[in-house]
């Protein structure tokens, strides 16, 4: 048999096979790199979920819209980078009380992640539901503890801006599960007095001496340690289970839609 000669049709077949080939191989390496990056990301956006419970809620609140430290929800809207708000973590805020931190870069990294997570959360709230009918839900399960602008209670996180910083799904899992992730500043505590009276609350501040909480009567009540006789930090959040015994679904696609309603623009 004679080799085919160049431009003969058999070499253009095995031409296009060797280019096709190629280009499968760099897509499959493209892809393989994104969801890579992706994995990354979440990794990042988990362990600076941590950090941020950790060092950064006390004073900027639970859910980053401010404690008494200013709101970071709204930092890459207002046209922050992820270098510009790493430096001010790394070297803090001139003439504040924010000091710099002397962290690895890499979790410095992790929680601009996160607060970059919660200050770009995509719209998802225009699923089914029945804002208004959602309204009225809210009134009546959620308002004990949760605040929207000036009315509601003082025990849960204020919701004013739950939408500017949390997902449909994140918060659809908060109100079937809220044990499952609860924000550093709520996270409950029962303090035992040396008479075995028994007061639950939230845990505020703690030090090697003492202990601040927010009982469940809304008070801000400060403890000596050596003047009780135990503080049981607990796993289960305060927020009772909402499951589909107490909220059906399509209750919570209501509730859903209202929540989605609750932006900075709108709360001010």
């Amino acid at each position: 048999m004679s080799p085919a000669r160049p431009g003969s049709p058999s070499l253009r077949v095995i031409a296009c096979g060797v280019v096709a080939l190629l280009v499968a191989a760099w897509l499959s390496s493209s892809a393989e790199a994104i969801q890579q990056a992706a994995r990354d990301q979440a990794d990042a956006i988990q362990t600076g979920t941590r950090l941020y419970g950790q060092r950064c809620a006390d004073c900027h609140g639970a859910d980053a819209a401010g404690f008494t430290g200013p709101n970071l929800t709204g930092l890459w809207m207002s046209g922050q980078s992820d270098d510009q708000v790493f430096r001010t973590i790394r070297f803090g805020r001139s003439g504040s009380i924010m000091p710099p931190s002397t962290a690895p870069d890499a979790e410095l990294r992790a929680i601009v992640a996160y607060l970059k997570s919660v200050g770009t959360v995509p719209a998802d709230f225009t699923a089914n539901g029945d804002a208004d009918h959602g309204e009225e839900l809210f009134r009546s399960m959620c308002t004990q503890c949760h605040r929207v602008g000036q009315d509601g209670g003082r025990l849960g996180p204020d919701l004013s801006r739950i939408a500017q910083t949390r997902s449909r799904a994140e918060l659809r899992r908060a109100i079937r599960e809220p044990s499952a992730s609860m924000a550093a500043a709520y996270r409950p505590v029962t303090l035992v007095t040396q008479d075995g009276e028994q007061i639950r609350g939230v845990r505020k501040g703690e030090d090697a001496f003492s202990v601040q909480i927010v009982d469940t009567s809304e008070r801000l009540q400060g403890y000596r340690k050596a003047e009780l006789q135990e503080v049981v930090r607990e796993e289960e959040s305060l927020m009772p289970v909402f499951g589909v015994d107490r909220v059906s679904d399509s209750e919570l696609d209501d509730l859903l839609k209202f929540l989605g309603t609750l932006r900075l623009s709108d709360s001010g």
